[in-house]
């Protein structure tokens, strides 16, 4: 099987007091990094307990030591840059320089974030256009000190940053992105890609769907003067409509195929009792025997 990392996320559905032990274990199976959704509320487990994605990564960094922390995705629908900046900045020097930044362009439609605030819908299009807003003046603040500036979406006057980040020159930034032109935005701005593909008919046409956009990420870093080799492709494996921890076997076939198409790592979901990615923790456990280095 090709090398790939593996990555696992887990939800912020519950007291920390019952989730601590999750995270502890994240590390002890030797997962490459731990990631939780950044949300004010996620689909069908909107009416049920939902915590901060700040806090929660902020008490997984002072409880693990080697494990590698992020949002997948942070969401501009209801996150400022400056203000963001700030609590990162924190975040990353508690965890030591372990903090990955995933960002996104934020739910749209009905989505309980794109309402909750009482704020117009966007279009597709104004989404992405927020997106690379929100993008480039978070890099600019996370670098720079002193930073001024005015778009349609955010404004900033003479943000600080200092001290800055412990990973230098800022935070690594992850971009989730399928659609042509924030494919684009990250390949000039990011230092990984995330994926979850499209929405397909059947698991062949998303494994067809997850291929052709690496391709068209290889091509538009390459169209930016950048080298596609060193940069970080994720994939999100539930994505697919099957869930990759259904078995040890399908895991294993799932992360192979990753590795094959070019990605370098993978990413599942913790299992939960019911609901939204249900499964059985010993095959968590089984697969972290087979497939991880504690």
């Amino acid at each position: 099987m090709p090398v790939v990392r593996f990555g696992i996320i887990i939800l912020a559905d519950q007291r920390w007091q019952d989730s601590v032990r999750r995270w502890r274990l994240a590390e002890d199976y030797g997962f490459d990094h731990a990631w939780t959704y950044d949300h004010l509320g996620w689909r069908s487990l909107v009416d049920g307990p939902w915590f901060d994605a700040v806090p929660t990564l902020t008490a997984a960094a002072m409880v693990t030591s080697r494990i590698s922390l992020g949002t997948l995705v942070a969401s501009p629908n209801f996150r400022h840059p400056v203000s963001f900046a700030r609590q990162l900045t924190a975040l990353d020097d508690i965890s030591g320089g372990r903090l990955l930044l995933g960002l996104g362009a934020g739910a749209g439609g009905d989505s309980f974030d794109a309402r909750v605030l009482g704020d117009r819908p966007l279009s597709a299009r104004e989404r992405v256009d927020r997106f690379a807003e929100f993008a480039g003046l978070l890099d600019r603040v996370l670098r720079t000190d002193h930073v001024t500036w005015s778009g349609r979406y955010y404004r900033a006057v003479d943000a600080r940053n200092l001290p800055g980040c412990v990973q230098q020159p800022r935070i690594p930034l992850v971009l989730a992105a399928n659609g042509p032109r924030s494919i684009a935005l990250a390949a000039r701005l990011a230092d990984g890609w995330v994926t979850t593909g499209h929405p397909a008919d059947g698991i062949a046409a998303w494994w067809r769907s997850v291929g052709d956009a690496l391709r068209r990420l290889e091509d538009a870093l390459a169209a930016a003067g950048r080298d596609p080799m060193p940069v970080p492709k994720y994939l999100s494996l539930d994505a697919s409509g099957v869930y990759a921890l259904s078995s040890v076997g399908y895991l294993t076939d799932a992360a192979g195929r990753a590795g094959d198409l070019g990605f370098t790592d993978v990413i599942t979901h913790w299992p939960r009792p019911d609901g939204p990615y249900a499964g059985q923790e010993s095959v968590l456990a089984a697969a972290a025997a087979d497939l991880l280095v504690p």
